[in-house]
């Protein structure tokens, strides 16, 4: 049984189709990278993984079972706007986090914190951007979750902290789970995708595994993305 299957999954809302008939099969331990310019339909679909809105039609399983509460036990995501309370002091929303999932491991965070550099004592509102979006990674990554979703993790942020991201993702996420990363800096995330999802408008308009994809079409996932989008 896979880790997540969608059949024909569509969402239409405010009269525009968000996603058409996505179909798509993923696996546990690889890393998905969901690339496609703005309005493309990313954040749409992770929302729907995480049962934070209803499709329209078609289907979409996690672990065979329909999106609901005892799934979203089983998915972390990171939205790209803030979810974090600002008057809470760092060390703090690890205590805050631990008593609603089970699965976060407060050890995890703790660590987190000290290897991005974050200091425990400070408030979220003092927080520079590149530090809080080192912080929402933080508290996403120490959850042991199935599936964990990263909505544009590198946006708006300096090249350094884009380092600091990309390897505190790959070195600390579980090595269980899925991992789904949306972005349109394609170049950045190529070095640590195992697969890659083009969304346009809604559609799938290229899926496929990126060591296959230089190996028989000898590019690049960045250049397939301007193939892609370049017109």
């Amino acid at each position: 049984m896979s880790l997540l299957k969608t059949e024909k999954l569509t969402k239409i809302y405010q009269n525009r189709m968000a996603l058409s008939s996505i179909n798509l099969t993923l696996e546990s331990k690889k890393v998905y990278g969901l690339l496609g310019p703005n309005g493309s339909g990313k954040t749409t679909l992770m929302k729907l993984i995480a049962n934070l809105m209803q499709p329209t039609s078609g289907q979409l399983l996690i672990n065979g079972e329909k999106p609901s509460v005892t799934t979203r036990a089983t998915v972390a995501y990171m939205p790209t706007e803030s979810f974090i309370y600002k008057s809470m002091k760092l060390v703090d929303v690890g205590n805050f986090y631990s008593d609603f999932f089970e699965d976060f491991n407060q050890e995890t965070y703790l660590n987190l914190l000290d290897e991005m550099e974050l200091p425990k004592q400070i408030k979220v509102s003092a927080l520079s951007s590149g530090m809080s979006a080192k912080l929402r990674v933080a508290v996403t990554l120490s959850r042991k979750a199935q599936i964990i979703m990263l909505d544009e993790p590198l946006n708006g942020i300096d090249l350094l902290t884009r380092d600091c991201i990309i390897k505190t993702i790959v070195d600390n996420s579980y090595e269980e789970a899925a991992i789904i990363i949306s972005s349109h800096l394609v170049e950045l995330l190529e070095p640590i995708l195992d697969e890659a999802i083009l969304l346009d408008k809604g559609k799938i308009v290229y899926m496929g595994n990126v060591e296959n994809l230089r190996e028989n079409e000898g590019i690049s996932v960045a250049n397939k993305y301007r193939e892609v989008f370049g017109s």
